[in-house]
Parts: structure tokens; sequence; C-alpha cells
């Protein structure tokens, strides 16, 4: 079940061709004025949101989770032994997740669109604001997203982000196949000092736009850095909207709880888990002063969770990886930053490569 390349995703909980109705306004081809354009049809970007059978839309007074995943999964499989399940048995967070085609491994700025429409959806058809939690790329697409398409920010109360790369990972050329030159077009998003990342850092596009809380591992095999303030996790708040940041090592040392957590494993971590439970219950960035960190510290998987829950979390870098190398549409360069991107940029000062066309953009100082 849990992301094997080989198993059919049209089914299940992995399914990106479902069938959901209107909602009652108007959010294609945009929201509101100043939103980013779309290249994706309305019909593909909205059968890749799953909404479980046992979704409420808000009636029940929880608040909407949208479960954005990580490059090479699933929402569904990346979730299921995680916060899925512990959402779905909490009293105040009701989740639906996202199983975008080709599992993260396409464009970054592609997956971004099904993370803004997804916002605009399900905001829409519950008529209340939602929450966010993001792991791995599906951060980067969720920032670029609330960036782009400015009228997410307005519905969306707090952004929980699990091992982000919001500045990219110096581990990205690992998981180009053979060393020659080739990627998928979704790790070249996430080399450092993209160009992505670079347009996505301009007019402080790495500072929060809505209460974010980030948690992140030191021990990240996936991405690095990731101490510090110099992790790639570590988001600004120059709008103060609200930030937290949250190193494991750094809230539980020398407990389990800040031992030694994968890139996936974060996500059934006891401190993440408690502080996006707090973030989603206040409609803020979670507070380590609110949660019981003494006793979570002494805990390896979050409450709710089993050893084999964990387990199967950790499990997801065999099926991610075995994605991330069988994906085909595979090419020898970083794609062409959209339009609507290069219009918005600020301070000029150089120009670098997008594609075959060079552009001017911004220069950003990312601390390593």
């Amino acid at each position: 079940m849990f992301g094997l390349p080989g198993i059919s995703a049209l089914t299940g909980i992995n399914s990106h061709t479902n069938k959901h109705p209107n909602p009652s306004t108007t959010i294609y081809p945009y929201r509101r004025a100043g939103d980013a354009p779309y290249e994706i049809k309305e019909a593909d970007l909205r059968s890749v949101i799953y909404i479980p059978k046992e979704f409420k839309y808000g009636a029940d007074g929880k608040t909407p989770v949208i479960l954005v995943p990580g490059t090479g999964s699933y929402g569904g499989e990346a979730y299921a032994p995680n916060f899925a399940k512990l959402l779905k048995k909490s009293s105040f967070g009701d989740p639906v997740w996202l199983n975008i085609p080709g599992r993260m491994n396409d464009a970054s700025h592609r997956n971004a669109e099904h993370v803004a429409y997804a916002i605009s959806y399900i905001s829409a058809v519950c008529g209340r604001s939602v929450a966010i939690v993001a792991w791995s790329q599906g951060n980067l697409a969720t920032q670029w997203a609330l960036k782009y398409w400015p009228s997410t920010r307005l519905v969306v109360n707090n952004f929980i982000a699990l091992s982000a790369d919001f500045h990219g990972t110096i581990q990205a050329s690992a998981l180009m196949p053979f060393n020659v030159g080739l990627g998928n077009p979704g790790v070249w998003s996430q080399k450092r000092h993209s160009n992505f990342l670079r347009t996505l850092h301009d007019d402080n596009g790495d500072s929060a736009y809505v209460p974010t809380t980030s948690i992140y591992s030191a021990t990240d095999e996936i991405v690095q850095p990731q101490f510090g303030t110099g992790a790639s996790a570590y988001l600004k708040d120059v709008r103060n909207v609200g930030v937290t940041n949250c190193e494991l090592q750094q809230v539980a040392v020398l407990k389990p709880a800040g031992a030694v957590y994968s890139h996936e494993t974060v996500m059934s971590n006891p401190i993440a888990w408690a502080l996006a439970e707090d973030a989603i219950r206040h409609g803020g960035p979670g507070r380590l002063d609110r949660i019981d960190l003494n006793r979570l510290s002494w805990k390896i998987v979050a409450d709710g969770l089993t050893v084999a829950d964990g387990a199967a979390t950790e499990a997801l870098v065999l099926s991610a990886g075995a994605s991330i190398l069988s994906y085909l549409w595979k090419v020898p360069m970083e794609p062409k930053i959209p339009q609507y991107a290069l219009a918005q940029l600020k301070t000029p000062v150089g120009k670098v490569e997008v594609g075959q066309q060079p552009v001017t953009v911004s220069q950003t100082e990312v601390a390593a």
C-alpha cells in the first residue's frame, strides 16, 4: 500500500482520478485578481484531491487539513501511517490529501498549481479556512503557491512544514541517478541556489506568508544543511505573521525525540505532531511553551502511533527513492521559470539561465 511504484494509483488512497462537485464560487481560472494563471486544466487540478468518505467539510467544527506530499510520493502513501491516521482520530483536524501525478517528480512550479487549487477548492466547499501540512518538496510547492496565488493566504490559518527544503539541498545531485546530468524536474528545482529557489526567495519569499511552524531534523539524510539558522527549513518572518522554527535536536537535547530522525520520520516524531496540533488548534504557529515538551522528549513516536507506524513512515525512503529513480521524464537542465513569476521579480542585479532563456533575477544570500 505504501508507495510501491508498480501498484496502480487509480484506486484507493493514492487515487488521482477523483470526482468532486463544483464549488459554489468561481475559483478557476483565478479566485481573485492578482492570482497567477494556471497552466494545468481545472479538471486535472481537482482530480488529484483525495477526500476520504468520512470527511465532514467543516460541518463538525474541525479544521480541514490539506496534506501535501514530498518528492517521490503520493499523499495517500506518505501520510497514511502518520498524520492522516492521527488527524482522522483527532478532535480538531479533518484531513484530505493530494495525489499529484508523477509523485511530485514534475517541476515544482507545476506541483504548486495543485496546492494553490486545492487550497481554493477545499476552503470554498467547506466555507472556512484550512490548514496545510507539507513534507519535503511539498513545502516548496506550498510556499510558491502562497506567494503567487495571494488569495490563498486569506484562507490558510497555518502552515506546518515537515522536513522542508526552503533553501534547497546539497544532496540533490545524489538524486540524479548514474551521474549523467539528467534529473527529474522536481529535483532540479531543489538544488541549492537553483533558479526556482532564487525566484521564490526574491521579494522576501524566504519569509512566511501565513503563520508557519517548520519542524526539521539535523540528521536528515536528504536535506542538508539542516541545523541552526542556516538550516534549509529555517524560515524568516519579515511580515510578522508568526513563525516557529523547531530543530528537533535542539529542543530535545540528548533525548529520544531529539535523537536520529530521518527525512521521513519527522512525520512520526512526537514533538512534530504536538506542535502541529497546537498550531491547528490555535490558528497560528505552534508554540513549544504550550506543549508538554518534557514528556514528549522521552517518546519515539507521536501519541496515537505505534512503532509499526514509525517503521512504515521510515520505509517511505525506499518507495520514494524507487519512484525518483524510475521516473522516465528526466531532463538535462532545470525547467524554465513561469512568466508570471519572472514578471514579479524585484531588485534585479544579474542574469542567470532559466532553461535556454536568460532572465534577470535578484541576488539572494542563503546561509550555509
